[in-house]
Order: C-alpha cells, then sequence, then structure tokens
C-alpha cells in the first residue's frame, strides 16, 4: 500500500486521514501470469496499481493477429480509462505478462474518493493523465528496420526485456519471433 500512497503524493498533498481513507477503499489482489485485468467486449470496472509485476495492452487486428501495443510495470496505474469513465466495453484486453500484485479500486470506491477528499479530482487527473500518455504512447515506428524498432524498446523498456515473453516483444515490434532471435543474436 506504501508505494500507491508514495505515487499518489507526487501529484499533491493528503492529510494522515485523506491516506487512511484510501487505504480503507484500497484492495490489495494478485493476478496471475496470462490472466487478464481487463477484456475487450467488457466494461472496465476497476482502477489498479501495479506493486509488482508487468501488464500488457494489446488487440487483435482485422486478420486476428493479436497486437502489442503497449506494457505498464511497477509504479504505474493500470486501468481502461475512457471506457471505464463512460461506462462502455473496451476494445482492448490488459493481460498480465508476469505475475503481479496489485492494489484495486471499484469504480465506485474510486468515485467516491472525489467526494470525500478534497484536492483528490486535481491529483487523479494528474495520475490518469501519465496512465493515458504510457498506454497511449505509439509503438515503435514500422518505417524503420526492424533492429532500429528493438534498440529503441531496449531504451524505452529496460527492464522488460528478461521479464516479457519474446513473443510480447516480438508482437509490439511487428515482427516475428524469428526474426526478433536473429536481431538479438546480431546485437550480442
Amino acid at each position: 500500500m506504501k508505494e500507491f500512497i508514495e505515487y499518489v503524493l507526487q501529484f499533491g498533498n493528503l492529510n494522515a486521514q485523506q491516506i487512511k481513507v484510501i487505504e480503507e477503499k484500497a484492495i490489495k489482489a494478485n493476478l496471475q501470469k496470462g490472466n487478464y485485468f481487463s477484456e475487450a467486449g467488457h466494461i472496465p470496472r476497476q482502477v489498479g496499481f501495479i506493486v509488482e509485476g508487468v501488464i500488457r495492452g494489446c488487440y487483435y487486428n482485422n486478420k486476428g493477429e493479436e497486437i502489442t501495443r503497449c506494457f505498464i510495470s511497477e509504479n504505474n496505474l493500470v486501468v481502461d480509462y475512457i471506457n471505464f469513465e463512460v461506462n462502455i466495453a473496451s476494445s482492448e484486453y490488459l493481460q498480465a505478462c508476469t505475475d503481479c500484485k496489485l492494489i484495486l479500486f471499484s469504480k465506485q470506491d474510486w468515485e467516491e474518493l472525489s467526494h470525500i477528499i478534497v484536492g483528490w479530482d486535481n491529483i487523479k487527473s494528474k495520475m490518469v493523465q501519465i496512465c493515458m500518455f504510457q498506454k497511449s504512447r505509439k509503438g515503435p515506428v514500422i518505417s524503420q528496420d526492424a533492429t532500429t524498432r528493438y534498440l529503441e524498446f531496449l531504451e524505452n523498456y529496460p527492464s522488460l526485456i528478461n521479464r516479457v515473453p519474446l513473443a510480447y516483444i516480438a508482437s509490439y515490434l511487428g515482427v516475428t519471433q524469428q526474426s526478433l532471435s536473429r536481431i538479438r543474436k546480431n546485437i550480442r
């Protein structure tokens, strides 16, 4: 819980009573590798904070191929926020790449914090902006060669290379797993 409180305090001040309210509404949860935090076709019902682990945002293109769009790791919010806010079904999946430890808030509890804590909307707005930026961060530019895309991945996500299955990284880079293996071999 302290990780989430430290995260929140980057965006505004809270007193001990306000922190206690947040802690009372939070739920600690585990999400096993491969399981979904939220799924396409379902309305997102919770906001999460990743204490430990990695979650990826993915979707299926019109050919039925799975495309990884982003990776979200420790000390970040995870939520399909636009669909969460307007109560409509998501078109993407948020799936655990590793076993994850999360702090969760139901939609009702997340909204109640705005009514209970003065200044929460401002704090929440800043947290959501970062969350949205991460989720919308564009994947590698496909016009670049695959090696350049991989090197940029290493620069943007240095801690993920040994934690996330290569199939997900290949999907993110827009290459086959075999091509990714060749690129990695040539770089070493």
